[in-house]
């Protein structure tokens, strides 16, 4: 059976707006934490210029090749697995980075080690593009973002919504550029860097 998030099929529309102007000059992109699949099935169908390439730890390959199994995209190869905790991460080819709904999750010393190894990754022109909720001066932006932060908290005290100024320093000290901040449903953002 394929795992299913709705709030996946909530999201990706919205998403994949953003992807189609931020991606258009890229190739090959590589997905961070690509989840249960179906992020990486919805956007390599939107996307067919580029090659997308799923990836996540081993427990959630399965899920997402029942998603790409069944979709049979020409563009969408086998997922890899990918730690960000890894020493060194699978050679890809990519010009593009998406991950959508990891930061708030991972802990912050994996949210450094993720812009550190993306860094590294794509070459000056690569465009990261990250989804999820984020605060603002510290502040949170709606009072469901503050239950949320909550209750992640509750479960794991190393995850939480990230600070955007936080987070952009991450991307500047890998020689990013912060080149959209467009609003999303459920008062979530994409953030869109371009390596300069």
């Amino acid at each position: 059976m394929k795992p299913f998030s709705d709030a996946c099929e909530r999201n990706q529309e919205p998403i994949l707006s953003v992807l189609r102007e931020v991606f258009a000059g890229r190739t090959h992109v590589l997905e961070v934490g690509s989840g249960t699949g179906q992020h990486a099935v919805h956007f390599a169908a939107g996307l067919p210029h580029l090659v997308w390439q799923g990836s996540d730890v081993a427990a959630h390959l399965d899920g997402i090749r029942a998603w790409r199994d069944e979709a049979r995209l020409p563009n969408l190869p086998e997922p890899i697995e990918l730690d960000i905790n890894q020493d060194r991460w699978p050679a890809v080819p990519a010009d593009a980075v998406f991950t959508s709904n990891t930061l708030h999750i991972v802990s912050w010393p994996e949210v450094q080690t993720l812009f550190a190894r993306v860094g590294q990754l794509l070459r000056p022109g690569g465009v990261l593009a990250v989804y999820g909720p984020f605060n603002y001066g510290g502040r949170f932006t709606s009072d469901s973002n503050a239950r949320f932060d909550q209750m992640l908290r509750e479960r794991d005290p190393r995850s939480g919504i990230r600070n955007v100024d936080d987070v952009d320093r991450l991307a500047q000290a890998q020689e990013f550029v912060l080149k959209r901040d467009a609003a999303m449903p459920a008062n979530n953002r994409t953030l869109v860097w371009v390596k300069g």
